[in-house]
């Protein structure tokens, strides 16, 4: 039996911003130009977009795991969830999306 190996899976994970605290907008609005959606990439840290309207976000993330899809749905899931919480970044209606990047090289 061979080992199973790890997959590269690129993860975006959209949701809304929920009721921000005055002082967690004000950091967005004024860090706006940092979190364009052309300085986005994937990447093991993540990526942090939203729109001017500080309405929308996009948090893309790169997993590696050997258990597919729906294993880097999930932790791509809670890669955001954490990163949201300690910024103090209220949010809502989280989707998510996966593309198998390793794909590309079978």
């Amino acid at each position: 039996m061979s080992p199973v190996s790890a997959r590269t899976y690129r993860v975006t994970v959209r949701g809304r911003f929920g009721q921000l605290e005055p002082n967690v907008k004000a950091r967005l609005v004024h860090d706006l130009d940092d979190h364009d959606i052309f300085k986005s990439s994937f990447s093991l840290e993540g990526s942090f977009t939203y729109d001017h309207k500080v309405d929308f976000f996009n948090f893309r993330i790169e997993v590696q795991t050997p258990d597919g899809s729906e294993a880097a749905g999930n932790i791509g899931l809670k890669e955001t969830e954490r990163f949201l919480s300690t910024l103090g970044i209220a949010h809502k209606g989280l989707k998510v999306n996966v593309f198998d990047a390793s794909a590309v090289w079978d």
